[in-house]
């Protein structure tokens, strides 16, 4: 069954007496070489066990099922299980879960992230999973463009968006999509990004709960982020002097200059908990 004909999508739908909803970011792909690319970038082997987010009608579950290992697919809408069971009954491979991904947790230590998620829980599906105490391999994910773009962008253009992603692990801008290549068309165009997250023995990674206390002082400094650095953290404009960073914005400073900035005067701030989102 070609999931990515459009005709066969309204069928399904029909069938089964259901519509894209958009309070669900329901949005289903056309373009077949989209999932080439996914399943590519995100390196997909038999020995993989690949967690998708929002399977939709099973298009991309397809493609990752005859790849991985196991696929673990949550889906949200109750209404589409059905759909499901039928576009995926002929692999044993794939596990549905009617289930909320922001309370999913990760029972397997190794897994990798693919999906095509809806554009209004992005920053929190990305937060979720680098955060968690259990995080993915890595993230390859189809996204609203403009916020991919922001993920990618480190200063002079920082946001707690893409300073969260690089704490975690490295991101990359793979290609855009063009809002053409689904069904509804949607009002903005898309893009695939790669995350690849740091290993705990890798020099870069900070760890885990450092990595967190400096998400908790980037939101209270980006939430006057017009304004230099020193008025919303007052607490630390020694040294922000001492490190030439006082009369810098938020989004101008580095991952470098962050990190510079956490102990001992880091310790005053409270640490945010690690179910709390970054947002863009």
């Amino acid at each position: 069954m070609e999931l990515t004909n459009l005709n066969i999508i309204k069928s399904l739908l029909n069938k089964f007496g259901l519509y894209a909803k958009k309070s669900f970011g329901q949005n289903f792909l056309l373009n077949g070489q989209i999932l080439t690319i996914m399943t590519d970038i995100a390196e997909i082997s038999k020995d993989d066990h690949v967690i998708e987010i929002g399977p939709g009608l099973g298009t991309l579950t397809q493609e990752l099922a005859k790849k991985a290992g196991k696929v673990t697919s949550i889906e949200l809408d109750r209404n589409l299980i059905p759909i499901l069971k039928e576009t995926l009954k002929d692999f044993s491979n794939v596990e549905i879960i009617n289930s909320d991904a922001l309370l999913f947790e990760p029972s397997e230590n190794t897994y990798k992230v693919v999906a095509n998620i809806p554009y209004n829980i992005t920053s929190h599906l990305i937060s979720h999973f680098l955060q968690n105490k259990n995080p993915p391999e890595s993230l390859t994910l189809l996204i609203q463009y403009e916020v991919a773009k922001k993920l990618c962008t480190l200063n002079p253009d920082m946001s707690v968006l893409s300073l969260g992603t690089a704490l975690f692990g490295k991101a990359k801008f793979i290609k855009k999509v063009k809002k053409g290549s689904f069904f509804p068309v949607p009002k903005v165009d898309s893009a695939i990004i790669h995350i690849s997250l740091y290993e705990p023995s890798e020099k870069e990674f900070i760890g885990r709960e450092n990595a967190i206390k400096i998400l908790n002082l980037a939101k209270k400094a980006f939430s006057q982020k017009r304004k230099k650095i020193k008025n919303p953290l007052p607490e630390l404009k020694e040294k922000l002097t001492a490190l030439n960073l006082a009369e810098k914005r938020p989004q101008e400073l580095s991952i470098d200059d962050w990190e510079n900035l956490m102990i001992p005067e880091l310790l005053k701030i409270e640490a945010m908990q690690g179910d709390k989102p970054f947002t863009t």
